[in-house]
This record gives structure tokens, C-alpha cells and sequence, in this order.
């Protein structure tokens, strides 16, 4: 079933993550529309036990932005992608801790994502006196794997310091501030500094709503990877279907990113990308259609029950023994892990020059993606050795 077979409510419309260095998808944010069902998601408060009437007061703030969350899981599932999913919260939501969160868990489970495969983007400012919540919360969704990322950077009311504490994997640029760097050259000096900061602190910059091709390269210039935007996929885009990346996909010497990418200092966590992961009991038929589905996809990790990676599945490797002769009448309902390799592991704050010089040990191997794993062993995502040549080279 192709995507465009999938009918989904017309309030639902996704949109791609594009890395720029390779022009592909690694991620897709989905929206959807206000929520509907007036039935409480999870028990209220003693206090709110008799809360006001009326069409205003049908479904709070909270359970409003549970319920888009897990109406965009949903919408995505129907469409079996493989790629991360990033969800849209509100920051006083997450600030409520553990009952939306847990709610919000439950419901990612049944549509079968995991949090590896998750990005929970926070938007929004929040009460100084909500800090020590804001912490807690983001210390419990890292600890049960989601990936964090902040909306807004740049003009958001919330401080700057949260990225200390949140260690969020990628940071999204204000969309007005993203659109006018290019014409204003403070707000541009003020976009290279945010960048600067993301970068030092090992979380990615995401640019939203770009539109021409001028936003584009000097968001480019400026160091940001990612982008998302009508320029590169239109309203209907969906999952599987192809975007356009107009500028080549190379770095530009001239741009002044590219000074600061000679930096050996740089570690892999800045080049880490979401991980297509699969359980350990995947089959290569399945394995085949993940990697159908995510055309970006360099490599499948199988990991186990506490997500540390056992296995990866080498695109190329896999797709020449699948499609040889009787390949796919001999490996189709079998477990994929027959088609696999040991996976070549990262702790996420090694240099990217000793992640490179690991790679080159293995000349059969050199160019499979490595593994990044946390404190615990767990998938993080997967580094490129592509992406560490061109950061290192002149």
C-alpha cells in the first residue's frame, strides 16, 4: 500500500525533518487538529473534581495537547513509517509530570512506537516557579529514552540555561527569527551565536518554515543541519515521498560554518542521527520493508528489551543477499539478525576524530554507520562515517 492509499482526517498534515549535509529525511513532525473527545484521558486532581461547565471547559490545556500527540502517533502508524516521530507539546503540559507524561507513554506504546523513536519537542514559556518541574520531567523522559528537543530558541520565554539541564537533542529556531536572519544582520549574528551554543552543548539546530532558497543557504552558512519548510516538501508530503533540497548538499568552504567545523574537539553527539531500530526478533521481510519506507536510511540497529543495540543491518549488504538469487524465498520469514553484523559501538562523548579512527580500523566495514550508545548502552542513534570525513577534512 503506497502512502497516498492511506486516508487520514484532512486535519492531519506531516512535515519533514531534511539533513542538509545528505538530503535526506531523518525525522517527520505530524500536527493535527484541536482535540474532540470530552471523556478525561486520566483522573483529575481532588480540586478540579467539579470543574466549570461549558464548551470552554470540555478538556484542558493538558489533556489537549495528550490527545494531539497521540492523535499524531496514531496518523503516523497508519502510514507504517519507520522514521523518528516528532511530537509537539507544550511546556506547562510536561511541566505537569508524571500523570500526562505517563498517559502519553501508555498511548505511544500502542501505536508501537518506542521512545527511542520519539523526539518530544517542548514549546512555549513557563513560570519561573514551574523550574523544578520543567527538570524533573525532562530528567524522566530521558531516563525512559526520549529524545528532547526545544522550540522556539531565540525568543521563547524560557531560560537559556534549560539547554544545560535538558540536554535536549536538537533545538528549533524561532520561525520569524529563522525567516528574517537573512535581511537583518543582527538577528543573523544572533542565529550563528544560538548555534554556536547548540553545537558546544551537543544538540542539533532545526530551522522551520523555510521557504526560498536565500533562507536556505544562509541558514546553511550559519551551521544549522536541519530544516523544514514549504521549500522543500508542500502541504500533502507524506512519509515515504520525496522532498527537494535546491542547494547541493555538500558544505560550502566559504560559508563561516565551515571555520568551526575544523574543530577536533567535536564529538559524536553532534553528528548523531535517529536510529531506524527494530527489535531483535525482526525478519528480514520486515527489515526490507522499514528500509522501503525510510529511503535515508543507511542501516537498521536491532536492539533488545532495554534497547541496547545487538545487530545492525547493513543497507547495502542486506539489499544485495535479499535481492540475489532465491535470497529472498531463503531469508524473507527468517530472523534478520542472519543477515547482520556485531554493531560498532560509540559512547556519545567520544571526539568524532577517534569515532573516525575507529572506523578505519575495520577496512571490510569502514563506512557502516557506528552506533552511538548512552551511559547504560542504550541506541541514541547512528553517526554517518560520511558526516566525520567532511567535518574533518579542509
Amino acid at each position: 500500500m503506497s502512502v497516498t492509499d492511506v486516508l487520514l482526517p484532512a486535519q492531519v498534515s506531516f512535515c519533514p525533518l531534511v539533513d542538509l549535509h545528505t538530503g535526506s529525511v531523518i525525522a517527520v513532525e505530524t500536527h493535527t487538529g484541536p482535540a474532540e473527545a470530552t471523556t478525561p484521558l486520566y483522573p483529575r486532581p481532588l480540586r478540579e473534581l467539579d470543574p466549570p461547565t461549558g464548551p470552554q471547559a470540555r478538556i484542558d490545556p493538558a489533556e489537549d495537547d495528550v490527545r494531539r500527540a497521540l492523535r499524531a502517533a496514531r496518523a503516523t502508524a497508519e502510514l507504517g513509517t519507520q522514521l523518528p516521530l516528532q511530537l509537539l507539546l507544550r511546556t506547562e503540559t510536561v511541566a505537569q509530570g508524571q500523570v500526562p507524561l505517563t498517559t502519553l507513554h501508555q498511548g505511544l506504546l500502542d501505536t508501537g512506537r518506542r521512545p527511542q523513536e520519539v523526539i518530544v519537542c517542548m514549546s512555549g514559556g513557563f513560570a519561573p516557579a514551574q523550574r523544578p518541574a520543567v527538570s524533573a520531567a525532562l530528567h524522566g523522559l530521558r531516563r525512559a529514552g526520549y529524545l528532547i528537543a526545544f522550540a522556539g530558541l531565540g525568543t521563547a520565554h524560557s531560560p537559556l540555561d534549560l539547554l544545560v539541564d535538558g540536554a535536549p537533542y536538537l533545538v528549533k529556531l524561532d520561525p520569524e527569527l529563522a525567516r528574517q536572519a537573512v535581511a537583518h544582520p543582527r538577528k543573523s549574528a544572533l542565529v550563528e551565536a544560538l548555534v554556536g551554543v547548540a553545537h558546544r552543548l551537543g544538540a542539533h539546530v532545526l530551522a522551520p518554515g523555510v521557504a526560498t532558497e536565500e533562507q536556505l543557504v544562509h541558514l546553511r552558512g550559519a551551521g544549522v543541519r536541519l530544516v523544514q519548510g514549504p521549500l522543500l516538501a508542500g502541504g500533502d508530503w507524506r512519509p515515504g515521498m520525496r522532498v527537494t533540497v535546491p542547494v547541493p548538499v555538500e558544505r560550502d568552504s566559504r560559508s563561516p560554518a565551515s571555520h568551526r567545523d575544523h574543530d577536533l574537539g567535536k564529538r559524536v553527539s553532534e553528528f548523531t542521527m535517529p536510529a531506524v531500530t527494530m527489535p531483535l526478533t525482526a525478519t528480514a521481510d520486515q527489515v526490507l520493508d522499514a528500509l522501503n519506507g525510510t529511503p535515508g536510511a543507511t542501516s537498521v540497529v536491532l536492539v533488545d528489551e532495554q534497547q541496547r543495540p545487538r545487530y545492525t543491518v547493513d543497507r547495502t549488504r542486506f539489499l544485495l543477499r535479499i535481492s540475489g538469487a532465491y535470497g529472498h524465498a531463503l531469508h524473507a520469514h527468517k530472523p534478520a539478525s542472519r543477515l547482520s553484523d556485531p554493531p560498532r559501538l560509540v559512547p556519545k562523548t567520544v571526539p568524532a576524530i577517534a569515532a573516525l579512527r575507529a572506523a578505519g580500523k575495520e577496512s571490510e566495514r569502514v563506512y557502516d554507520d557506528l552506533v552511538v550508545i548512552d551511559e547504560i548502552g542504550r541506541c541514541l542513534g547512528i553517526v554517518r562515517v560520511g558526516d566525520l570525513i567532511r567535518s574533518l577534512s579542509p
